[in-house]
């Protein structure tokens, strides 16, 4: 795709600077080249927009003078998604419904499917209009998919379970695959039959390798425009809501819920049966394991308010080696002391 940079601003709503060139393609701002658009987001690199090549430069206000063209954004980041959009190649090459793939014959198809090879599509299933299901995805029976939704290679979607339109399954996830649920007996550990569902609403997207297990008895919800990143685990009866961010090797216990707009950073834990209210942000590698109120900050673990975590991690842990060795030091000067009140006794 190539574009003059003058229907680039009018298609984005952005006022250009500089004379109008063709753009080409999008790139960072050491390896744009003259043809391509680049991007300033963060100040720290700010030094580069006199060494870049770039034909243009995306960015703020107060850096427009320092290029030669600039599209000039009050929302940098927001405008950038927007033009990697544009230049951005959809994956897949094939259109319709393979001869390789499986379709039951009581599965229903909507105009537009796309079926990739060595896919299999279940009995009295369901698939929007749009939805494209690529190679070695699988979904169960009785599973309603939604329009547009992408399922990419090798995901897995058990059967009964319910997807929104817009939803895009990454490789190798996995949807409603048995909770956890066992009973102690004499003989081991019993088998519980999960026997409820998933459902995934609207806009969602799922990162590679994540897995969301299907409820017990009633349902498991991924609530609308939530965005899950890859390694992400979240157990049975699980409620997540509305435009929530799950980063990296999340783990969310059975039965917890999670309010609109929560962010859970890299590999943090939830234990079983906890809420966590709408808009809390809790940090990497925190363990939370009771309630967390709206709009709390949260870090450590256990878990904590966020700068309270940072002052004992930031200040009181780099000087625990100097403590412990002023505390020996203060241990054998209270002993001396003792011992010489026990020979004055004496």
């Amino acid at each position: 795709m190539r574009i003059k940079l003058s229907a680039l601003a009018e298609k984005l709503g952005l006022e250009h600077t500089g004379d109008d060139i063709e753009i080409a393609g999008v790139n960072t701002l050491d390896k744009a080249g003259p043809d391509e658009i680049s991007f300033l987001v963060n100040p720290r690199y700010a030094a580069e927009l006199s060494t870049t090549k770039a034909g243009c430069v995306l960015t703020s206000g107060p850096y427009v003078d320092k290029v030669g063209r600039a599209l000039v954004s009050s929302n940098v980041y927001m405008d950038l998604a927007k033009v990697v959009n544009l230049f951005a190649e959809p994956q897949g090459c094939l259109t319709g419904v393979s001869e390789l793939a499986f379709v039951h014959p009581t599965a229903r198809l909507e105009d537009g499917v796309t079926v990739y090879p060595f896919a299999f599509i279940g009995a009295e299933a369901v698939i929007g209009a749009g939805t494209k299901v690529f190679a070695g995805c699988y979904v169960g029976e009785k599973t309603a998919v939604g329009r547009d939704c992408i399922l990419y290679p090798n995901a897995v979607v058990m059967g009964g379970l319910s997807l929104g339109d817009n939803v895009i399954l990454q490789p190798g996830v996995v949807l409603g695959g048995d909770g956890y649920g066992y009973a102690q007996t004499a003989a081991g550990h019993m088998k519980i039959p999960q026997i409820g569902t998933l459902i995934v609403e609207d806009n969602v997207e799922i990162g590679s390798n994540s897995a969301i297990d299907r409820a017990a008895l009633d349902n498991t919800r991924i609530g609308r425009g939530t965005k899950i990143d890859n390694l992400v685990q979240i157990g049975h009866n699980v409620q997540v809501g509305e435009h929530c961010l799950l980063i990296g090797q999340v783990g969310i216990g059975g039965s917890s819920r999670l309010g609109n707009g929560v962010i859970l950073a890299g590999q943090v834990g939830v234990a079983d049966n906890v809420k966590i209210g709408d808009g809390a942000m809790i940090g990497a590698q925190s363990g939370i394991a009771g309630e967390v109120p709206a709009g709390s900050r949260m870090a450590g673990s256990p878990v904590m308010p966020a700068g309270t975590f940072m002052k004992a991690a930031g200040v009181c842990l780099p000087k625990l080696p100097e403590l412990f060795k002023r505390v020996k030091k203060l241990e054998k000067e209270l002993e001396a002391l003792q011992r010489e009140g026990q020979e004055d006794k004496d």
